[in-house]
């Protein structure tokens, strides 16, 4: 009994073994696994370099400025000055007019002028020569003239009216200023403008605006870039007209007068005194001869 159980289980495993060897024998391989193809072989020669190593990282740079332009601006009005209007003031503060503020000092025409701008509603206008425009004269030309010389000369750069710069265009010639006539001679002025230029001549001098150097629709101020010599300090001055003749004598000549007839109580009183003084003298001369004889 024991061989029969024995041999049932080992004819099994014979026959497992068997199929399972059969079966191995059909079933094919595996393709042998084959190595990854070598990367191509570059000559030395003809490698790329190695890269640099990268730089330290820097900080952000700080974004630029912005830039600011800048236009050119004409000169700056001088600013007014505080309280009444005092032209030196401001000649002072728009600096380049030391010699016009000199002159305008020892001629006292800074005080003439202060005062009609603060009593008068026409205002003024001044012609400013600059520094340079009295530096281009003559050497001693200022030192010649006369105290009264150097009052015309400022006079005659003062105009007795506000005047703006497109004013001059339709301003008459000769212009008139403060230092007296505009007849040849005297102290005309006349001018020529070219757009926004304007252009004074005495005849014998000739200027240029330069630029506004004060203005409050009462007094304007403008820098000139030479000094207005006036005629009269070339030309003679006309001669003055000759007095009047005396009028004639009257055809009509007046008849004497006779004199005032003497009343009648007159001439009596007058021969009553004759008489009284003959009689005495003989008195006296009778009187006489009776104590000398």
């Amino acid at each position: 009994m024991e061989q029969v159980i024995i041999m049932p289980t080992f004819a099994s495993l014979m026959l497992f073994c068997m199929h399972f060897t059969y079966v191995l024998a059909q079933s094919p391989l595996p393709a042998p696994v084959s190595a990854p193809p070598a990367p191509p072989t570059i000559p030395v020669s003809a490698q790329s370099p190695l890269p640099l190593p990268l730089p330290p990282p820097q900080p952000a740079a700080a974004p630029p400025a912005p830039t600011t332009t800048i236009f050119t601006q004409p000169p700056a009005l001088a600013p007014a000055p505080t309280g009444p209007t005092n032209v030196t003031a401001i000649l002072e503060k728009a600096h380049g007019f030391t010699t016009l503020i000199r002159l305008l000092k020892t001629t006292q025409s800074a005080e003439r002028i202060n005062t009609e701008l603060n009593t008068t509603n026409q205002g003024l206008t001044i012609l400013a020569p600059t520094d340079a425009a009295f530096a281009s004269l003559k050497s001693g030309t200022l030192n010649s003239y006369t105290s009264e010389q150097q009052t015309e000369l400022i006079q005659s750069h003062v105009l007795p009216s506000y005047l703006t710069i497109s004013q001059f265009q339709t301003a008459s010639n000769p212009m008139s200023t403060q230092a007296g006539g505009t007849n040849y001679g005297l102290f005309p002025l006349n001018v020529t403008t070219t757009g926004t230029s304007v252009n004074l001549t005495t005849g014998f001098a000739h200027a240029s605006i330069l630029n506004t150097v004060y203005t409050d629709n009462q007094l304007a101020i403008y820098g000139i870039d030479h000094v207005l010599l006036p005629q009269r300090f070339f030309v003679a001055p006309p001669p003055s007209p000759p007095p009047a003749p005396a009028p004639a004598p009257s055809k009509h000549v007046k008849k004497a007068q006779p004199p005032p007839a003497v009343s009648a109580y007159a001439s009596n009183a007058v021969s009553l005194m004759h008489e009284i003084s003959f009689r005495a003298f003989a008195v006296v001369g009778l009187l006489a001869a009776y104590w000398l004889f």
